[in-house]
């Protein structure tokens, strides 16, 4: 079974918005056993949206259409697909008390006549009601393929998706089951990887195949199947991860689906009744993001200073000046007294610090663009070292945030 997804919008095709539909679409779909054959932006503009729509058709069985049904006049995907149908719009009561029920209650605006147009559908389609909009679901149904049509704000087709067009497809089709599992390494480039686990991938059953997913600093390796029983697909893709854990065990750090790195590091720390802080230079705060970005980070994470200026290092820091002048501000001896120093301030367990030259320019240090120095504090003892990643500012930023995490877990979070 085949899907097609089509976002229609002048804004992603300009890059003033990302397309994050599509990839939840893909995700959420791929759970049913629906495998996407293409994805295809267009314009607002008749004559594209018709042209995708005769592809997709030829190419998918299910095709699924985001945005364009907004109220205003370049909003023209119900009057294309009208069009396309050979079907005209008609007013649909329900959808027009939804719309009337949403201003009274949540708008201070008036309700123009341009909003009642939203009531508007093709008649040979199902509406989907829109408990979040005023935008409705379409299902239209052509030469025995599905077409729905849902409104491009996410967080409504999230709804619809969810609440609505998947269990009506489960009802109407029988998939495959479609399978995969991500396990996460850190620390060994893709080639490196690729050469340890050769013996193991050539051994792969003929329908579980294998994905290498690098980006910076670390490796996913994703394992996909299909097959008609999810019991048999589950227990072969589980044998399969038995046999590769044994040969992967010092760089492995969890499952994609379960826990990033830093999901598992704050579980760590929690369980243990231990904290930590951050002193963040060059990686601009990335490192204290990535944790806090997880419910439950206020049980092992006390806080964080962005010392970026050399001043500041010094001020709220209490970096030795002579040692920025001996050693320079891209050195061991600032990278550590950074780590001893906010371990102190926030009387944690453990602390990250960074220091290094992100780029274009050099900034206050000799060193190389693309250097880095990381230290990890405990009360007892202090570690570091130092790396180069390249002269991409945005590669530098995120290569040193994972290898500080992979850091911390490889010397300090063993367990």
């Amino acid at each position: 079974m085949q899907a097609e997804i089509i976002t229609i919008g002048d804004e992603i095709l300009i890059g003033q918005i990302v397309d994050t539909n599509s990839a939840f679409l893909g995700k959420e779909l791929n759970k049913y056993g629906i495998s996407i054959y293409q994805i295809t932006s267009v314009q607002d503009e008749k004559s594209h949206i018709l042209k995708a729509l005769k592809e997709a058709e030829e190419n998918a069985d299910i095709i699924i259409i985001t945005g364009g049904l907004g109220p205003t006049k370049d909003d023209i995907t119900k009057h294309t697909i009208c069009e396309y149908f050979n079907d005209t719009l008609v007013e649909d009561k329900s959808v027009l008390a939804n719309v009337e029920q949403i201003f009274s209650k949540y708008s201070s605006s008036p309700l123009l006549e341009v909003n009642k147009q939203q009531a508007l559908v093709p008649s040979k389609a199902q509406v989907l009601m829109n408990h979040n909009g005023t935008a409705p679901g379409m299902w239209m149904e052509k030469n025995g393929k599905v077409f729905v049509s849902l409104p491009g704000v996410p967080y409504e087709m999230k709804a619809l998706i969810t609440e609505q067009v998947l269990p009506k497809l489960r009802e109407q089709f029988k998939f495959p089951y479609i399978m995969h599992k991500t396990i996460l390494t850190y620390g060994l480039g893709e080639s490196a990887l690729a050469e340890r686990i050769e013996k193991w991938e050539d051994h792969l059953p003929v329908f579980i195949k294998l994905a290498y997913l690098p980006s910076l600093g670390r490796v996913r390796l994703r394992l996909s199947g299909k097959a008609a029983e999810k019991f048999i697909l589950a227990t072969e893709i589980q044998n399969q991860i038995n046999l590769l854990l044994p040969q992967i065990e010092d760089i492995f750090v969890g499952y994609e689906e379960d826990e990033s790195i830093e999901a598992v590091i704050g579980r760590q720390l929690t369980e243990a009744g231990q904290t930590i802080a951050i002193a963040e230079s060059c990686t601009g705060g990335r490192i204290a993001e990535a944790l806090t970005a997880n419910a439950g980070a206020s049980a092992f994470f006390k806080g964080s200073v962005v010392t970026y200026a050399t001043a500041t290092k010094v001020k709220i820091l209490n970096v030795s000046e002579a040692d920025i002048n001996t050693h320079s501000v891209v050195s061991k001896q600032v990278a550590e007294a950074m780590a001893k120093n906010v371990r102190t301030l926030f009387d944690t367990d453990y602390a990250i610090s960074t220091t290094g030259n992100a780029g274009p320019a050099k900034g206050d240090s000799d060193a190389e663009v693309g250097t880095v120095w990381i230290a990890i504090a405990t009360k007892d003892r202090v570690y570091s070292e130092v790396f180069n990643f390249g002269n991409h500012r945005e590669k530098v930023i995120g290569r040193a945030t994972n290898k500080a995490f992979e850091m911390l877990k490889k010397y300090f979070l063993k367990k």
